[in-house]
């Protein structure tokens, strides 16, 4: 049993994954009653990064801001304007291509039970809001936003602390740190319990009626992931983009595929970053706000579903009302991890642009969420993988301009 184990764990986090993932399917499949009870494996698992995320983010931003000295150089400003740019190009792609793949729904039931933002100041609001939230119930509740407003304030504050406190933060970020490790060990079996759910629960069925619209989702995403995001990479760092872009594909998209947040994927993606060496003071902070606003998969899904509204009613788009769009779902999808439901539920702020009455404005959000089971996993997946792959390209690109190149390390 001994030499069993020590097999295991000599095989690579993502190797393990793909056994996790094949079983977890041959069971789904051939033995759906045999495979149901090991579902608790895939929701204590997501339970469990879910629980620990916030206090890791806490921690370690905490304790970078209080550890960072005057003169210390970090490349914070580069990474949120890769964030920006990034989602922008995102949601402009899925403009161009639902004008060249023209889909047209057949509208569902909105879900009347949820309510959307009535405007960008309502979505503004909410973030604002949550900024100043109470930090025991941003962390209860998950709301990064709340976390990194107390952790920056809480690092500037003890900036000037005793070298003790300082130390004793730093002790507690690396010991959460530990907890993290042990937890994403657990990711294959975690992963296996996800996929029998997913499987035994949803199928595929319900999702052949929107075969087009789902091809023009994933396909925007996939061009996104592996056209779009290796050109802004190579412009950045001057080399070959792919084994970085492939790398953070591989080792945080798969997991965040399956977990289907942004935020229980925080502690998968600072341990990649961990691994390809990159600073801790700059990705302590950046990956958490990633989380937050670097959402290009949420940019494609509100762009691609309100022009699939504008199709369905035969409504005439000009050029600059589509840039428009461009830029107002990038705003939107920043904010969509300060609104209840994400990015679906402002589909009704866009379809706002074009005059879209709400109610069926939301019922393209009932399409929206008839799809969710696969467009929000590869929404998610590219939200996150992207976090780790800007964070990496602002200190590659640092590094060419030192004179410093720097290239991806191999991550096992």
């Amino acid at each position: 049993m001994k030499n069993l184990v020590k097999k295991w764990n000599q095989i690579s986090l993502v190797k393990q994954i793909i056994v996790g993932l094949i079983i977890g399917i041959i069971l789904a499949i051939t033995l759906p009653s045999v495979a149901k009870p090991f579902v608790i494996l895939g929701s204590l698992f997501v339970g469990a990064l879910k629980a620990i995320a916030p206090i890791l983010v806490l921690f370690l931003v905490m304790s970078a801001i209080a550890q960072h000295k005057s003169g210390q150089k970090t490349n914070m400003k580069s990474i949120i304007v890769l964030y920006l740019l990034g989602t922008f190009l995102a949601g402009l792609t899925a403009v161009i291509v639902s004008f060249i793949f023209p889909v047209s729904l057949k509208l569902a039931t909105g879900n009347a039970e949820l309510t959307a933002p009535g405007g960008v100041v309502d979505v503004l609001k909410t973030l604002l809001l949550n900024i100043v939230d109470n930090p025991v119930k941003a962390i209860y509740n998950a709301n990064y936003i709340g976390i990194l407003s107390w952790a920056i304030l809480l690092g500037v504050a003890l900036k000037n602390a005793p070298a003790a406190t300082k130390t004793m933060i730093s002790n507690v970020s690396d010991a959460v740190s530990k907890i993290v490790t042990w937890v994403i060990k657990f990711a294959p079996f975690g992963i296996m319990g996800l996929v029998i759910e997913s499987i035994t629960t949803n199928g595929l069925e319900s999702l052949l009626g929107y075969g087009k619209l789902l091809a023009v989702l994933l396909g925007c995403m996939i061009f996104v992931a592996l056209v779009v995001n290796p050109i802004i990479v190579y412009v950045c760092i001057r080399q070959n983009p792919y084994p970085l872009v492939l790398t953070c594909i591989k080792e945080s998209g798969i997991t965040a595929f399956f977990t289907r947040s942004s935020a229980a994927n925080i502690p998968v993606n600072m341990k990649l970053c961990d691994k390809l060496g990159l600073d801790k003071d700059t990705y302590s902070v950046s990956i958490p706000l990633g989380a937050t606003i670097n959402m290009a998969g949420a940019a494609v899904t509100i762009s691609v579903l309100t022009l699939a509204a504008v199709h369905t009613l035969n409504i005439q788009v000009d050029i600059p009302t589509a840039i428009i769009l461009s830029v107002l779902s990038a705003v939107c999808a920043c904010g969509a991890s300060g609104v209840a439901g994400g990015s679906l539920l402002l589909i009704p702020l866009a379809c706002s642009l074009f005059g879209i009455p709400n109610d069926v404005a939301m019922t393209v959000v009932g399409v929206g969420f008839i799809v969710g089971v696969l467009q929000d996993s590869c929404e998610t997946a590219l939200n996150s993988s992207t976090d780790v792959l800007f964070t990496a390209t602002a200190e590659m690109r640092k590094n060419r301009l030192e004179g410093n190149e720097m290239h991806v390390q191999k991550v096992s």
